[in-house]
């Protein structure tokens, strides 16, 4: 079989790619436009939000850019479409607030979804992008990444650009934002009471304008728009998880703690814009069934923990890749620095005594060596954990806040803040 060979700058030259891999790499090239230079992992830059039936169908629009996703004006529109037209269609009754008549700006789900939710899925298409990108880059920069795995590394980013534009991902999302819409228009058939979205008649409930426009539009977009974002974070994941069985080149004594590898546990903090959007959600649909009720600080504590638990391994699962290689750094560099440190122990008992105290007949070469001590109390602190929850406080905190929000209305504020400050300091 034919292979190419493109020479590049350090640290990844002579990199040979058989002809399936170029081809891959060239598709992906022709396809997103944003893999520079083909197969050299050092120029790749991952667009998390480029790429995409969706996408390319806003770039005809004229809603963004290849160079720009113009997130403030779009997020500005959807919210627009999804919570002002409903807004306007129910007019004049919109302007109520009366939660018992199930007035649309007492609806706080409609805020959660149709104005936060929705606003901060796109908007935080920006953050993400910006740090996944800087992540990318960080590691296949760094020298983490063994110049004989240079091809691997370029077929694993191929294999995720790949991935991030797939029709067939797209259709899924927008299949299951229909099913949820289904599931929307039975809800509103089987309400027991008139609403913004629905007039209860004996007969049969007949549904608002407002109504269908948020089975066919509203809440259609925000659970696609959720699932896009999800769908692309698992496509991260997967590459972080294969990029984690590569050889890396890993520094047991490296400052970070971690090897080297501390950057990415960091990178949740990306989606903190994604997560208050989902958890605003959330949110409303406990307080929904809570509000009617009494709601008591162990119930909200125990609301919010679990909540942060989901979000926390979200996030933790592609990072617990690296888990094995920090194992085996610092099981095999505590074992060679303690055999040195018995090597270098012996010798300074001897220049002090003249003899090892216990020794046999065999002589021990008097070789020069450094005290591994240091070294030896760096390896033994060394994390093997990548996800820590000092490193994703602000993507914790948008978790929580929401639920503060909510406990805020039915308990003392205290309380409240007091159960936000021990889940954040956990």
């Amino acid at each position: 079989m034919p292979e190419f060979r493109k020479e590049f700058g350090n640290p990844f030259q002579g990199v040979v790619y058989s002809m399936p891999e170029l081809d891959a790499l060239t598709s992906v090239k022709a396809n997103t436009g944003n893999f520079a230079v083909y197969g050299n992992p050092d120029s790749v830059e991952f667009l998390a939000f480029h790429g995409g039936p969706f996408f390319r169908l806003q770039s005809r629009l004229k809603l963004l850019r290849q160079d720009a996703l113009r997130v403030g004006p779009r997020s500005a529109l959807f919210v627009a479409l999804a919570w002002g037209v409903p807004f306007a269609l129910g007019l004049p009754r919109s302007f109520s607030l009366e939660s018992g008549q199930g007035a649309y700006l007492a609806d706080l789900g409609v805020w959660a979804k149709f104005f936060i939710g929705i606003g901060a899925f796109v908007l935080a298409e920006q953050h993400v992008e910006k740090g996944l990108r800087a992540s990318l880059s960080q590691f296949l920069q760094g020298s983490l990444v063994a110049p004989t795995c240079a091809s691997a590394a370029a077929s694993i980013v191929a294999s995720a650009l790949h991935q991030r534009d797939s029709w067939v991902a797209e259709v899924a999302c927008l299949a299951l934002a229909v099913s949820a819409s289904t599931l929307s228009y039975l809800n509103f058939h089987r309400a027991e009471s008139s609403s913004w979205a629905v007039e209860y008649l004996l007969e049969d409930n007949v549904i608002t304008l407002a109504g269908w426009w948020s089975i066919c539009f509203s809440l259609p977009l925000f659970v696609f728009l959720f699932m896009r974002v999800a769908w692309r974070h698992f496509v991260w994941l997967r590459m972080l998880r294969r990029f984690a069985k590569l050889e890396l080149f890993l520094v047991a004594t490296h400052p970070d703690g971690k090897g080297g590898l501390a950057f990415l546990g960091q990178y949740p903090n990306a989606y903190a814009m994604f997560v208050f959007g989902m958890s605003c959600a959330i949110a409303a649909a406990v307080a929904k069934h809570t509000l009617q009720d009494d709601l008591s600080t162990a119930t909200l504590s125990m609301v919010m923990s679990g909540w942060l638990a989901i979000v926390a391994s979200f996030f933790a699962y592609p990072l617990s890749a690296f888990t094995s290689p920090l194992v085996r750094l610092k099981e095999q560099g505590l074992s060679l620095l303690s055999i040195q440190a018995t090597q270098f122990c012996r010798a300074a008992e001897r220049k002090a005594l003249g003899r090892n105290i216990i020794s046999d007949s065999t002589p021990e070469a008097d070789t020069e060596l450094s005290d591994p001590g240091k070294h030896y109390e760096s390896m033994r602190k060394l994390s093997t954990i990548l996800f820590s929850r000092a490193a994703v406080v602000p993507v914790a905190a948008a978790a929580l806040i929401p639920f503060a929000v909510l406990g805020a209305i039915k308990l003392p504020y205290k309380e409240v803040l007091s159960v936000l400050k021990k889940l954040l300091l956990l």
